[in-house]
């Protein structure tokens, strides 16, 4: 990753530096979420959050990153088409 990963993803109405910067991890968490994978591991391989060593904060990144990777697929694209994705 390039930027570092927040313990809350954004939850502003409208597209952030933030998201634009982390596109390729929220498709990355959809992929994981689709395919079942325990939050636990999606933790540690893309949030960069051991929950073995802080479960609570691994948690609430993980919940509002999956949150936001959801928006951003219902309502969100559509501030990136907008703005011509950058």
């Amino acid at each position: 990753m390039t930027s570092a990963i927040a313990d809350q993803a954004p939850a502003e109405p409208s597209v952030t530096d933030y998201d634009r910067a982390h596109l390729k991890l929220y498709l990355r968490l959809l992929d994981a979420d689709a395919e079942r994978a325990p939050w636990e591991e999606i933790s540690r391989l893309l949030l960069d959050i051991d929950p073995a060593r802080d479960r609570e904060r691994a948690r609430l990144r993980y919940e509002t990153h999956l949150a936001r990777a959801r928006w951003m697929t219902d309502q969100g694209y559509l501030d990136l088409l907008k703005s011509g994705g950058s």
